[in-house]
């Protein structure tokens, strides 16, 4: 039971990774740099316009993204991988007692906990690192953040409060697990 709880949440975990990495990659195909990719118009003050450094922060955010979210990926991959050899190492294929036993695996429960752990961290360190690109992608599009418009402050205000919320309470439950 134990064991395939792990796996379902280690599934949970390359999934969402997935959802996490698309949106990534269809990131790095903006180009930030276009001037008609933008809604900050000519009449704007030039205080709304963005630096250079937001398009180059843009481009890092979305790589430490990504980076994070594959590391995060393949530990639990790893993890799953250890799962299964384990459950086909520790039985021999006979009859239909044997075969029901399968679903049992000897795993070092310390080094699972640890690796999962390990993996929520850069499932935290990419939405984190995501929350941040998103942010840029907000300046580069309506404008900096000093430059006080409302619609700037509507877009990022509700992402960086439900975002850490959300981090918070996966944070929460992940420790909560870990201590089980």
């Amino acid at each position: 039971m134990t064991t395939s709880i792990h796996i379902t949440a280690l599934d949970g975990i390359v999934n969402v990774n997935s959802l996490f990495t698309l949106a990534v990659f269809i990131g790095l195909a903006w180009n930030p740099t276009d001037p008609t990719n933008t809604l900050i118009g000519p009449n704007d003050p030039i205080s709304c316009s963005p630096s250079p450094k937001i398009a180059e922060d843009l481009i890092a955010f979305h790589v430490y993204s990504f980076s994070s979210f594959l590391f995060s990926s393949l530990i639990a991959l790893a993890l799953k991988q250890a799962i299964r050899v384990a459950k086909t190492s520790n039985h021999t294929h006979g009859n239909y007692l044997e075969a029901a036993e399968l679903m049992l695996a000897h795993v070092n429960k310390n080094l699972i906990r640890v690796g999962m752990l390990v993996s929520g961290i850069g499932s935290v360190c990419g939405c984190v690192f995501l929350m941040l690109a998103l942010v840029n992608v907000v300046q580069l599009k309506l404008g900096s953040l000093g430059c006080g418009n409302g619609h700037i402050y509507a877009a990022v205000v509700p992402l960086v409060i439900l975002v850490p919320v959300a981090l918070l309470v996966y944070v929460s439950i992940v420790l909560y697990a870990f201590t089980r």
